[in-house]
């Protein structure tokens, strides 16, 4: 469903505007309702909100008695906000959300298919770089054998 990189600029009051696009897709399936919250690697998702709702499940019925399964409720659900596009297809990012992933001005949207990705462009260059940088025999176990 999405796909792609597009570089984008946050306004002064902190909203982003989606691609055409995406917004597209965004408002005639999903009623422009998403769902954005923090990610371990210091970007921000954006889900659908239909496409939220089975993965926020999927975390509440995890034991909170694990530490790590705590703390990954704590991040994913705990940062979780229901936001909604507005008429010109922008979405406001809240300064907790746009501190927790250093948003700056200028952002990098990235399509992972049933989400977007939203990253600080410096950090989106230097995750590239660390992403490129595989040694031989550190190729994930899965990607074996796999080919483009």
């Amino acid at each position: 469903m999405f796909q792609g990189a597009t570089q984008l600029n946050l306004d002064s009051k902190g909203r982003l505007t989606v691609p055409a696009r995406h917004r597209d897709i965004l408002a005639a399936h999903f009623a422009g309702q998403l769902v954005l919250t923090a990610d371990a690697d210091g970007c921000l998702l954006c889900y659908p909100e239909p496409e939220w709702l089975p993965i926020r499940d999927k975390l509440l019925k995890l034991s909170s008695l694990n530490p790590r399964i705590r703390a990954l409720q704590r991040r994913l659900i705990g940062y979780a906000e229901n936001v909604e596009m507005d008429a010109a297809g922008r979405v406001l990012i809240s300064p907790s959300l746009r501190g927790y992933a250093t948003l700056d001005k200028r952002v990098v949207l990235i399509g992972q298919g049933n989400k977007l990705e939203l990253w600080d462009e410096k950090k989106w260059a230097a995750q590239q770089e660390a992403s490129l940088s595989f040694v031989h025999g550190e190729l994930p176990q899965e990607l074996e054998g796999f080919t483009l």
